[in-house]
C-alpha cells in the first residue's frame, strides 16, 4: 500500500512579547548512564513529571466548505488531514459547516505563550486551551505563526504557569532515549516513548524548511504540537508529522528540532511574523554523476539564477557549487535552504562557491523573502484568499497532478474568501492574469502590479480544462 504522510494534529501556543520568555536552559553535554544492578528500575518518572504540567490540549474552530464526499477529511478530526488525501474534490456537494479539531501545544513562558504546529490553528476562528488534566477552559489568541516551518505561538491569560525547559539540538545523538508529550482528543496529558532514529531529515516533503528529528515514538494524530522531549524532561523537539499506510503509528514520526523552534518563536513573539533572508537561486543536490565533475563532494548546486535578485547582482552563476556560508559547511539543496533562511533581509553573508574547479568566495547583501515571497510564502495570500506554489514531484503527488504539470498551483482558498466565491479551487493551476502569462512568481507579481485594483480575468487549468474567472 503506497505511503501516505500525515500529519499529528496541533495547536500553537501563545502571542509571545521578546521580553517575556527567558529560555530557560539546561546543562549541555549530559552524561549518559544505564542501570547496573539487578535491584534496579529503569524509570524517567521523576525526570519527565514537571514536563508534564506543561503540555496543552488546544481545540480551534472554524468554518469551512467541504464536500459531502469528502470521507477522510469527515472521519478523521484532524486540521490538516486534506494534506495527506489530496486537496481537490468536487463541489457540487459543497456545504458551509463548522469543523473542529484538536492538537496539543507546550508552555513556554509562565504568564501563558504556548507554541504549537501551525498547521493546528489554521484559520482559527475560535483557540481553546486548556492544561494537563484541568477542566479549565482558556481562550487563546493567535501571537503569530509560520507556515513555512509549522510552528505557531498564542498566547492566555494565566499567571504562574509552569513552561517546559529547552533542550539543545546541538547535543543529541541517535539513540537517545526519548519521550513523546501531548494532550490528544482532549482526554488528558500523554506520553509514550522510544529513540532518536535519525536526526536532520530534510526530504520529507511537509514544509519549505525541514531538519526534523525522527523517532519510533507514538506520534497519533491529536499530538502535533505536542512535546518531544529527552530523558531529563528538556524539549528537543515540537511533535508534528508520521509516515503511515493506515493512519496509525508505524513507528516514523517527525518533530521540529528545538533550535530552530527557539529562532522562529523569538521572531513571532518579537514582530508576529518571520522574515527570512533571500538569495534567489534555484538549487540542487550533488549525485554521483555530477559530483564527479567538482573537488567538493557535498553542496547546494546552482541550477539557475533569477534576475533581479541578490544572487545575480553579486555574481553567482549557474553551475557554482556552494559548499559554505559564513564558514558553514553547507551539506546539500536543504541546508542551504536552512541557513539562508536563518539569516534576516539586508544581512551581508560570505559564499564560498566552486566555479570551474576553482574556489572563489562571494559577498552577497541578501534580499528579503518576504517581499518576494508574499506570494510565493505559505503565509501569503493572493488574488482574494489563494495561496499558491511551484509545482514540484511532492505536489504532483500531493494533488494528483499529471507528471508533466508545470507553473504555479494554488494549493489553499481561504474559506468564506472572495477567491472561495468566484470559484476558485485547491488544485487548479494558474494559467494567465489577463495578457499576463503565468510562469512564475515574478510574473505573477508583475501581474497584479499591472492590473492592481481592478477585474482581473483569470485563467485557470482544471483536470485538464481551461476555465475562466474573474475577480477584482
Amino acid at each position: 500500500m503506497k505511503k501516505k504522510l500525515l500529519l499529528a494534529s496541533t495547536l500553537i501556543a501563545s502571542q509571545l512579547f521578546a521580553d517575556s520568555i527567558n529560555f530557560n536552559m539546561v546543562e549541555k553535554n549530559p552524561t549518559r548512564i544505564s542501570p547496573n544492578t539487578n535491584n534496579q528500575i529503569l524509570s524517567f518518572n521523576n525526570s519527565i513529571k514537571d514536563s508534564m504540567h506543561s503540555i496543552v490540549n488546544i481545540s480551534a474552530k472554524r468554518h469551512v466548505s467541504a464536500s459531502m464526499d469528502n470521507l477522510p477529511l469527515q472521519m478523521f478530526n484532524d486540521p490538516f488531514f486534506k494534506r495527506f488525501f489530496g486537496d481537490q474534490f468536487g463541489n457540487q456537494f459543497k456545504q458551509n459547516r463548522i469543523q473542529r479539531s484538536l492538537g496539543s501545544g507546550v508552555i513556554v513562558s509562565k504568564n501563558g505563550y504556548i507554541v504549537t504546529n501551525s498547521h493546528v490553528i489554521e484559520n482559527a476562528e475560535e483557540i481553546t486551551v486548556t492544561i494537563g488534566n484541568d477542566t479549565t477552559e482558556y481562550t487563546g489568541k493567535l501571537i503569530g505563526k509560520d507556515s513555512d516551518s509549522d510552528i505557531a505561538v498564542i498566547k492566555i491569560e494565566a499567571d504562574d504557569l509552569e513552561p517546559i525547559k529547552f533542550g539543545e539540538s546541538s547535543s543529541l545523538k541517535i539513540g537517545d532515549v526519548i519521550f513523546a508529550m501531548g494532550n490528544p482528543f482532549g482526554i488528558g496529558s500523554s506520553v509514550t516513548q522510544g529513540i532518536i532514529s535519525a536526526l536532520n531529515k530534510n526530504k520529507v516533503g511537509i514544509n519549505r524548511y525541514e531538519n526534523y528529528i525522527q523517532t519510533d515514538a507514538s506520534i497519533n494524530p491529536g499530538n502535533s504540537g505536542g512535546a518531544l522531549v529527552d530523558s531529563r524532561g528538556a524539549l528537543i523537539g515540537i511533535n508534528t508529522a508520521i509516515i503511515s499506510k493506515s493512519g496509525g503509528n508505524n513507528g516514523i514520526g517527525f518533530a521540529i528540532p528545538v533550535a530552530m523552534v527557539k529562532d522562529v518563536v523569538t521572531k513571532l513573539v518579537a514582530d508576529g511574523k518571520v522574515v527570512r533572508g533571500y538569495l534567489g537561486v534555484v538549487i540542487s543536490d550533488l549525485d554521483n554523476e555530477l559530483s564527479k565533475v567538482y573537488n567538493h563532494k557535498s553542496g547546494a548546486l546552482v541550477l539557475d539564477v533569477s534576475q533581479d535578485t541578490p544572487a545575480f547582482k553579486y555574481g553567482l552563476k549557474r553551475g557554482d557549487l556552494i559548499y559554505a556560508i559564513n564558514g558553514k559547511k553547507i551539506k546539500d539543496r536543504a541546508a542551504l535552504q536552512n541557513v539562508v533562511a536563518s539569516f534576516k533581509p539586508n544581512q551581508k553573508v560570505k559564499l564560498e562557491v566552486e566555479r570551474d574547479k576553482k574556489n572563489i568566495e562571494l559577498n552577497i547583501v541578501l534580499g528579503n523573502r518576504n517581499t518576494l515571497a508574499q506570494i510565493e510564502s505559505n503565509n501569503g495570500r493572493i488574488l482574494g484568499g489563494l495561496r499558491v506554489a511551484n509545482i514540484d514531484p511532492n505536489m504532483q503527488k500531493q494533488f494528483r497532478l499529471a507528471h508533466d504539470s508545470k507553473g504555479i498551483l494554488i494549493t489553499d482558498v481561504e474559506p468564506k474568501s472572495k477567491a472561495e466565491k468566484v470559484g476558485f479551487q485547491a488544485g487548479d493551476i494558474l494559467l494567465q492574469i489577463e495578457d499576463v502569462e503565468i510562469r512564475n512568481y515574478a510574473t505573477i507579481e508583475s501581474a497584479l502590479k499591472k492590473y492592481k485594483n481592478t477585474h482581473k480575468r483569470v485563467y485557470v487549468n482544471r483536470y485538464g480544462q481551461t476555465i475562466l474567472l474573474v475577480i477584482k
